[in-house]
């Protein structure tokens, strides 16, 4: 609601409230392109959007701070479209939804798109204040982050200025994050001919109410991945009732662990209530496996109309065999840091119907070599069920710089506003850092932000508390900012 405009600072939340006013999903870009363009007409600064949907702004040194070194500030645009199984919610035309509980701003049913509203707003609170004291500033909203880093991977080379580059993308206050991995989509497609179902019955088995999650940032929790649960449960039902694979939906974004997935399976008539047995044990094992991590978990069975076509029986259970074998969650952690995920994969996506299959993983590593080396191993799991696999939207991961000046002078300035030290880390989740440290390889990069928790899923939420003092050390920062 439009309670949060009157929450501290006002300059991000006057401004992130607007952005929950504009449908921004991925994919779906024109809307908030043409607000941020307008924005800054009004704001009195540059601004351009690049061929690759990227918007650029351009804020000039405040008079006697023109020595200072170019500071680009950049953040992404696009939101997750995540949703709860009872929200009518369409991203393509409607606002956020907005309220406050217990210090966190939530949103009623649906992703909050703090993940990367935030950082944007806080982009649009300096743009617009002619009061603060800075040398040159860029701005750089990236397009579909979400999706890919496509706007980040088509960042046209020299449209940059700056030298300092800090990234407004990361969800825990009191950390600087100075490294984080790269990733690379890994897609298995198959295409087969429907054959006639011959079964009597037929059953929808829907597994719902998993906490879900960023790939990245929580695929260490340990939280269950709807579709490699499925898999346990189809994989029963097929040998030892008989049942037959119509069609499977699972997950619907590649950086998010699947909450939801559903299956519809034919059957012989008098198997019916056998599966719906093995569904109900089926549920009380993973609420048993995952008493203190999952806390809602639905697995349910409901006759349904019975499918005209279901797939050929060697086709089923090969792909039966490469969802349940393929490699899903830490694969191994960062030596060096052993509290940081080095290497992980998550089985985002899954579509069998209408005689296609398409899987889609999300595969992320600090190193490039075990990056290749799990991508391979999935590719040789889809490739025995005889999918066609490809990778593509590779991305390097950020190789952390603990000398960054730009880092000492932000850990000095927390220091002095919050009377305690901030940490510095390398984050498994991917961030642009990587590609623009690519084409722009002499920046300085540190990336920071407030605190957001359970990005990508209904449950996103941003602590109120943290805005302020984020809000703080960035005005500084901009003020501190050494010369040339």
């Amino acid at each position: 609601m439009s309670e949060i405009k009157n929450l501290q600072p006002a300059a991000i939340w006057r401004n992130f409230y607007a952005l929950t006013r504009v449908p921004r999903p991925s994919g779906h870009l024109d809307k908030v392109q043409n607000f941020l363009l307008d924005f800054a007409k009004k704001a009195g600064v540059e601004a351009m959007k690049d061929p690759a949907g990227n918007i650029v702004m351009r804020k000039p040194a405040t008079p006697g701070y023109e020595n200072r070194k170019t500071v680009v500030l950049q953040s992404h645009m696009d939101m997750v479209p995540q949703k709860a199984p009872d929200s009518n919610h369409d991203f393509e035309t409607d606002p956020i939804e907005t309220y406050i509980e217990d210090g966190w701003v939530h949103a009623k049913g649906t992703t909050l798109g703090a993940d990367n509203g935030l950082g944007v707003a806080a982009i649009m609170g300096i743009m617009e204040d002619k009061s603060l004291k800075h040398g040159p500033v860029e701005a750089l909203i990236t397009a579909d982050e979400e999706t890919g880093m496509f706007g980040a991977n088509d960042l046209p080379k020299g449209e940059l200025k700056a030298d300092i580059l800090m990234n407004l993308d990361s969800e825990t206050w009191g950390k600087f994050v100075i490294g984080s991995a790269g990733g690379v989509d890994i897609t298995a497609s198959l295409e087969y001919k429907e054959m006639e179902n011959d079964q009597e019955a037929a059953v929808k088995v829907t597994l719902q109410g998993l906490r879900g999650g960023h790939s990245g940032l929580e695929i260490h929790e340990g939280r269950a991945n709807a579709n490699k649960e499925m898999a346990r449960l189809v994989h029963k039902a097929v040998s030892t009732l008989g049942a037959r694979l119509a069609h499977w939906h699972g997950g619907n974004m590649r950086n998010a662990i699947p909450f939801k997935a559903e299956v519809v399976l034919a059957l012989a008539k008098d198997k019916v209530e056998d599966l719906k047995k093995l569904v109900e044990e089926q549920r009380a094992a993973i609420e048993d496996e995952y008493k203190t991590i999952e806390k809602s978990v639905e697995l349910f069975a409901e006759e349904t109309e019975k499918p005209q076509y279901i797939l050929p029986e060697e086709i089923q259970d090969n792909l039966i065999d490469a969802i349940y074998a393929c490699h899903n969650g830490v694969l191994r952690m960062i030596p060096a840091y052993p509290n940081v995920v080095e290497t992980s994969s998550n089985l985002a996506i899954i579509d069998i119907n209408e005689g296609r299959a398409d899987f889609k993983i999300l595969a992320r590593s600090a190193r490039e070599d075990m990056k290749e080396y799990l991508a391979t191993q999935l590719q040789c799991c889809f490739n025995m069920a005889g999918m066609k696999v490809e990778c593509s939207a590779s991305y390097g991961g950020w190789d952390p710089n603990p000398d960054s000046e730009v880092l000492k002078m932000l850990m000095q300035i927390y220091r002095d506003q919050n009377g305690e030290d901030a940490i510095v880390q390398v984050d498994h989740a991917g961030l642009e850092c990587s590609i623009i440290l690519g084409k722009y390889p002499n920046m300085d990069v540190v990336s920071f932000g407030p605190n957001i928790r359970s990005p990508h899923t209904a449950g996103e939420r941003c602590e109120v508390a943290s805005c302020e003092p984020f809000w703080k050390l960035l005005v500084k920062a901009l003020e501190e900012v050494p010369n040339k």
